[in-house]
Order: structure tokens, then C-alpha cells, then sequence
């Protein structure tokens, strides 16, 4: 379960860092991942899981594309709030 905990604690920092910015995080348990929307615009959402590769823990997409390193949450909440922002 170690593997887990690694994981919501990733997506709680993420959470944090996109809240900041004026997104909503809403922390799914099972499988860990973060549900993030804009709202002003609730149909716009993404959800962003966060996985271990070889050079680390890494944010990922809902398509499966690497977001961001885990370990700067900041950088990853820009992108988002950067992407959500093209289509809002």
C-alpha cells in the first residue's frame, strides 16, 4: 500500500497548487486520481493521475501523456490551468 500513499500524497500537493490558481481538485480514492475543473465552466474537466516510472513520479493526463514531474506540482498545476484555460 506504500505505493498509494506515495501517490495521494502527489495528488494532494497537485490539488493544492491548482486551487491556488482558481481550479477546483476534487482526490478520487480508488485508483488514486485527481479530478480538476474550472468553475466558471463545469462542463471543462481533466482528471490527472500520478504514476512511477523509471526517473521518478510523474503527473499524467487522462490520455496518458506525462504532465509533469511530481516533484513540482507547480509547474504541472500551470499546464493545466494553461490547457483548461484554450478551451474555457
Amino acid at each position: 500500500m506504500p505505493r498509494e500513499h506515495t501517490r495521494t500524497y502527489f495528488l494532494s500537493r497537485l490539488a493544492g497548487e491548482v486551487e491556488s490558481r482558481g481550479l477546483t481538485a476534487t482526490l478520487r480514492s480508488d485508483p488514486p486520481a485527481l479530478k480538476i475543473s474550472d468553475p466558471d465552466t463545469a462542463m471543462l474537466t481533466e482528471t490527472v493521475d500520478c504514476v512511477p516510472l523509471s526517473d521518478g513520479w510523474f503527473y499524467r493526463w487522462s490520455w496518458g501523456e506525462i504532465l509533469g514531474l511530481a516533484d513540482d506540482p507547480a509547474t504541472a498545476a500551470q499546464r493545466i490551468v494553461t490547457v483548461l484555460s484554450r478551451y474555457g
